[in-house]
């Protein structure tokens, strides 16, 4: 090491490690890694352009009794899911479901699976099944919620509603059996242990046979389970290729997303699953409710002969109103339409008294507790109405907003 020549050489050569060490490190910092199923930039443009996204494509299961359709619909809906074909050829089975987390991430994976399962298809061991196999495809393809859970309540905060209806019309308070529970629990035990419900195959989506979502033909009807009908998505984003989004876990606590309204329903959830207390600020009716107080209705708010519209969304996709429970169930609805008189998702909540009326998403528990009446309308014209059977005289139990008992 006494060479001068030797000296000069290792000096020049130690001069570049720091500029070696800036180019490592701008490098990291200008090109983050991709979590392995974290869709790039453009297919997460392809996938924000795919029909019946989750924005705009409500689930439709045992939920949704036909008498709470408007009048013929549900004749109407039935011819028209009869002239879809179902394709041809044969239907690729998903992968079995590869589950890995804490304990307690399995035990509020499996009562969301159980909850979903019973809500959607009753009974039913096969309906369930489906269901249970439905919620897993979509755990693992990019354009869901990355977890159990978080495909379950998916779009609860959001003000024109949710993507399994239950979750969002007050049916959170019903009460199921012991022995239903098991049962349901086994489902889905099996499920997250790597069971495969082979007859929905890569299913993401599916809906009753007497309802006809606007998002239906656009879709591949791959199978039916009972009373649903199954699709997928066409090309490869209904495929099990497009279905390698890892799990990871990090569930959120059932026993709070399943309390009706609970103020901390949706504490310590993954990002991007549910808020905090707040509207989705990824949904672009957020600005409807505010934590500060009840916003100006909009200009062109219609006028209604009946109660009040104390909150109502810029493009009247959802409102807050006041109903009379004295002028009857016909004028509620009434009322409801005139507010939901333009085409495509729109949704009406009512309480009798102004001091009920929430001002932020999720709703409290108070305000789900004091809900007089709901109706909601998907973008085909399929409507949803429940009444405070309490409070509306006359109303058919069908039609009853799900009281605990």
């Amino acid at each position: 090491m006494d060479d001068p020549l030797n000296r000069r050489m290792i000096v020049a050569l130690l001069a570049f490690v720091p500029l070696l060490l800036v180019l490592l490190a701008g490098r990291n910092f200008s090109t983050p890694q991709r979590q392995p199923g974290q869709p790039t930039t453009a297919q997460a443009a392809e996938i924000a352009a795919l029909p019946g996204g989750a924005i705009e494509a409500p689930l439709f299961g045992s939920d949704l009794p036909p008498a709470m359709l408007a009048p013929g619909a549900m004749d109407a809906a039935r011819a028209s899911n009869l002239q879809v074909p179902f394709v041809s050829g044969p239907i690729a089975t998903a992968l079995p479901f590869r589950f890995s987390g804490n304990p307690g991430d399995f035990g509020n994976a499996r009562d969301c699976l159980a909850l979903a399962a019973m809500a959607e298809a009753g009974a039913s061991d096969q309906g369930q099944r489906a269901v249970i196999q439905v919620i897993l495809n979509r755990v693992r393809h990019p354009a869901f919620a990355s977890t159990v859970c978080g495909v379950v309540f998916e779009g609860s905060q959001r003000a024109t509603g949710c993507q399994f209806t239950f979750t969002c019309d007050g049916s959170l308070t019903r009460r199921y059996g012991d022995a239903d529970w098991a049962a349901s629990r086994t489902r889905a035990e099996q499920a997250l242990r790597g069971y495969v419900y082979a007859g929905v195959g890569t299913a993401t989506h599916y809906h009753t046979d007497w309802v006809f979502p606007s998002w239906s033909p656009k879709l591949e009807k791959i199978a039916q389970v009972e009373t649903h009908l199954f699709f997928r998505w066409p090309g490869r984003w209904g495929t099990t290729a497009a279905m390698t989004k890892p799990y990871r876990g990090g569930e959120a606590s059932f026993a709070q997303l399943s309390a009706p309204g609970s103020a901390g329903a949706f504490a310590g959830t993954m990002p991007g699953d549910f808020p905090t207390g707040r509207p989705d600020l990824s949904d672009p009716d957020a600005s409807f409710a505010v934590a500060t107080g009840i916003p100006a209705l909009p200009s062109d708010t219609p006028a209604v002969s009946s109660g009040e519209v104390v909150m109502r969304l810029p493009n009247g996709r959802a409102n807050f109103i006041i109903v009379s429970a004295g002028a009857g169930s016909d004028v509620a609805l009434a009322t409801a339409r005139s507010l939901c008189n333009g085409q495509g998702t729109c949704r009406v909540m009512g309480w009798s008294n102004r001091g009920d009326v929430p001002v932020s998403f999720p709703l409290p528990r108070a305000a789900r507790d004091s809900l007089q009446f709901s109706y909601s309308r998907d973008p085909a014209g399929s409507e949803i109405t429940l009444y405070n059977c309490e409070s509306f005289a006359g109303v058919t139990r069908d039609k009853c907003i799900p009281r605990g008992r």
